[in-house]
């Protein structure tokens, strides 16, 4: 594993993100944890779930803990699909991106009602 990624499966953009990614992962190096999941307290202690439920979280094989856009850099970078999205890495465009994705991250789920017309997936995953 070069990533463990604690995402919402209960948003539908945010799963199908993750699905995509996931899909991308001929090495399988990503491995994708639902923070929805009844023992993910238990499973993950040092994951404060309140907090990775308002920014997206992901931990890597030393331990440190990336956030936000970060996480979906590292993520693309890992199946090495990093130029979709290195433009919002950029140091002038890095603090608008990260900005947009706290507004994102705090609306995903009216977000994902406006683009998919799903507010909230039902069963725990969108895609599956």
């Amino acid at each position: 594993m070069k990533l463990r990624i604690f995402y919402d499966s209960l948003c539908p953009l945010c799963d199908a993100e993750m699905q995509h990614i996931k899909a991308r992962d001929i090495g399988d190096d990503i491995e994708l944890q639902d923070l929805n999941q009844s023992d993910f307290a238990s499973k993950f202690p040092e994951i404060d779930f309140t907090v990775a439920n308002r920014i997206l979280h992901a931990q890597r094989p030393d331990g440190s803990i990336i956030t936000g856009l970060d996480v979906t850099y590292e993520a693309w970078t890992v199946v090495g699909k990093e130029r979709w999205v290195s433009l919002l890495r950029c140091s002038l465009v890095k603090p608008f991106s990260d900005k947009g994705y706290l507004f994102f991250a705090k609306h995903r789920y009216r977000i994902s009602y406006l683009l998919t017309g799903k507010k909230r997936c039902e069963s725990g995953t969108c895609s599956r």
